[in-house]
């Protein structure tokens, strides 16, 4: 079992940054693969980026690469999401999730662990 706890949301301007934070306890975190998503009101859930177990290997959505980059840090079993550049666009309950080893993937159904959420919201 992961307990996942996401931190760091709140209100932006367009064009501001903001960094999430997921801190993880319970089993071993440094074998999972780690992933955030992202919904907004009447959308689905959508994939924003993964990172490797290792830490060396991330996939981003096309909506955020290049303005969002996640890392992790297995010492302290967090995975953070800094987000640069935001758009009004943007603005969406965010979640961690973590699946128990294997290759990085955006297919949320293979996430077996999710956080409570954080909400960002970028004003015009």
């Amino acid at each position: 079992q992961v307990q996942l706890v996401e931190s760091g949301g709140g209100l932006v301007q367009a064009g501001g940054s903001l960094r999430l934070s997921c801190a993880a306890s319970g089993r071993t975190f440094s074998n999972t693969v780690m992933g955030w998503f992202r919904q907004a009101p009447g959308k689905e859930r959508e994939f924003i980026a993964t990172i490797s177990w290792s830490g060396d290997t991330t996939y981003y959505a096309d909506s955020v690469k290049g303005r969002f980059t996640i890392s992790r840090d297995n010492t302290k079993n967090t995975v953070d999401l800094q987000m640069k550049k935001l758009k009004p666009e943007d603005t969406a309950v965010y979640y961690c999730a973590a699946k128990s080893g294997g290759s990085i993937t955006a297919n949320f159904r293979l996430y077996v662990y999710w956080g409570q959420g954080t909400q960002v919201t970028v004003s015009s």
